[in-house]
């Protein structure tokens, strides 16, 4: 038993993106780790955890560079506390993925590749996106799935862009999960399987804490879950 647990790797967070999707974070994960080891075993797990209000304020008003900057500290930090690979636990924070990843000498699993793996095992290849304004209108996350894994996104309009946007922002990170913000949910994503979304993305790690597969009339690939799902694998590979 003590083996098996000694065998883990050591999965470090780059928490509080915000605190609300962390807490799901390790829930999540060390449930997986129980699950797959049973008895008492639980994860071996480092978490670097901000000020979302700090980093909130560098978001809103564009100072991308200075919020890289304690993205790469925090990924240093958990190198230097013993983490053998980094989460960040955001969407929206992969903005600057490339650059921690290169700041570091351990490896970063990114959330959009266990993603859009499961996605593509699934046969799907249409997708629709929901997230920040940053990940739904930025390139760096779409521009992913589709160079390195071939899938065609879809985006909400403009104005479903704002709704879900503010939803995660003035309600989803501060811990309110309100019905009438659910049936706006519901509405964006069934105008984007109008367009063609076989399946939707769930590209903000708040959003499975308000949207439930029950709100969608096709498959919700929930990225928070996948994401924490596949540090377990890491972590335990043979174990």
């Amino acid at each position: 038993m003590v083996e098996a647990g000694m065998a883990q790797k050591v999965i470090g967070l780059i928490g509080g993106l915000s605190w609300e999707s962390s807490a799901e974070y390790y829930r999540i994960i060390n449930e997986a780790v129980r699950a797959r080891l049973g008895g008492l075993h639980s994860a071996r797990l480092l978490m670097w955890s901000f000020d979302f209000a700090e980093i909130e304020a560098l978001q809103a008003s564009g100072r991308w560079g200075e919020a890289t900057a304690l993205m790469i500290d925090a990924a240093r930090r958990l190198e230097r506390g013993g983490a053998d690979f980094v989460l960040i636990g955001s969407n929206t924070m992969h903005r600057m993925a490339a650059d921690v990843q290169a700041a570091i000498g351990i490896p970063l699993l990114h959330i959009a590749d266990p993603t859009a793996e499961r996605i593509r095992a699934a046969g799907v290849t249409r997708v629709g996106l929901l997230g920040t304004a940053f990940t739904m209108e930025q390139d760096f996350y779409k521009g992913r799935l589709a160079s390195a894994h071939g899938l065609d996104v879809l985006v909400p309009d403009e104005t479903d862009r704002a709704d879900v946007h503010r939803i995660i922002y003035e309600e989803l990170v501060q811990g309110l999960v309100e019905p009438g913000s659910r049936a706006i949910y519901r509405d964006v994503m069934a105008r984007l399987v109008e367009r063609g979304a076989e399946a939707i993305i769930l590209g903000c790690t708040e959003i499975m804490l308000l949207v439930r597969p029950e709100d969608s009339a096709v498959p919700l690939y929930d990225t928070t879950t996948i994401h924490a799902e596949a540090a377990v694998e890491r972590a335990l590979g043979s174990v």
